[in-house]
C-alpha cells in the first residue's frame, strides 16, 4: 500500500479570494514504513503576502520569486503522488481546498477526496477534547520537532509522517513484528526505492505516555458531575 503524507503552505487561508500555494512537500510511505523518497517545490504565487503570513513560514515574496509556478511543475506533482495512492494530510480540507484550485486553474481535474486521510479527524477520534496540533502530537508521541522554528511542507510531512504512524498504533501497527518487509511487495507496487536498507524496521517495546496535567484535571472533573459515580470522586 502506497501513501503519500503531504503539507502546503499558502499565501492566506482562502484561494477563492486570490490566495496561492507557495511550497508543497510530501513524503513517501510504503505499507507505513516510510521509503526516504520525498517530493518538495517552492512556488511562485505571483502576488503579494502579508507579514503575518511570511512570520508562519518565513517565505518572503523576494524568496519566491525565481520559483516556478504551479502550472510548471504540476505534471511532476502528480506523477509523484500517482493516481491510486492515499494522501494524508492534517486538517486536509485545508489542503485539498488549495491542491483543487491550483489544478483547476490549470486546467486540471480535481483529487478526490475519497482518497485522503485526515490525521485532525484521526487525532480528535483518539483523543478528544485535547489539543491536537502537529506540535502537540509531536509533543505527545515524543517526536523530535526541534527544527520546526517556521512552518514548513516538507518538515511538516516529515513529522506528520511519523505522527501518522504512532496515531495507528506506533511504528508496529496492526501488531505486524516483522522485521523487513519482503521486497516483493514493493517490486509489486513498481516503486523505485534507493535502498532496501529504508524498510527495515526493528522492533520497539510498547510505550506509555505521561498524562497531561490539564488533561487529567479535566477528567476529574468530568467524574465529578456523575452522580455516584463508581470511582468515589466528590
Amino acid at each position: 500500500m502506497r501513501e503519500i503524507v503531504f503539507d502546503t503552505e499558502t499565501t492566506g487561508l482562502d484561494p477563492f479570494q486570490g490566495d496561492r500555494v507557495v511550497e508543497i512537500g510530501c513524503v513517501e510511505l510504503i505499507n507505513h514504513v516510510p521509503t526516504g523518497r520525498t517530493y518538495h517545490q517552492y512556488l511562485n504565487p505571483e502576488r503579494s503576502m502579508s507579514e503575518e503570513v511570511v512570520a508562519v513560514h518565513g517565505l518572503t515574496e523576494q524568496f519566491l520569486s525565481d520559483k516556478p509556478k504551479f502550472s510548471q511543475i504540476v505534471d511532476e506533482f502528480l506523477a509523484f503522488i500517482g493516481s491510486d495512492s492515499m494522501l494524508v494530510a492534517h486538517n486536509a480540507s485545508f489542503d485539498m481546498k488549495f491542491l483543487n484550485a491550483e489544478l483547476s486553474w490549470v486546467g486540471y481535474p480535481p483529487l478526490s477526496c475519497d482518497r485522503v486521510i485526515d490525521t485532525l479527524i484521526l487525532a480528535r477520534k483518539k483523543f478528544p477534547g485535547s489539543r491536537v496540533n502537529l506540535n502537540e502530537l509531536c509533543k505527545r508521541f515524543h517526536i523530535d520537532n526541534s527544527a520546526r522554528t517556521v512552518h514548513g511542507a516538507l518538515l511538516d510531512s516529515e513529522l506528520l509522517a511519523d505522527v501518522y504512524l504512532e496515531l495507528l498504533g506506533g511504528r508496529e501497527p496492526g501488531l505486524i513484528l516483522d522485521k523487513k518487509i519482503p521486497v516483493q511487495t514493493i517490486e509489486n507496487k513498481s516503486v523505485q526505492i534507493a535502498s532496501v536498507q529504508t524498510l527495515q524496521r526493528e522492533y520497539r517495546e510498547p510505550r506509555s505516555f505521561d498524562v497531561v496535567q490539564d488533561e487529567l484535571e479535566q477528567h476529574i472533573d468530568f467524574i465529578k458531575k456523575i452522580k455516584n459515580n463508581l470511582w468515589g470522586v466528590e
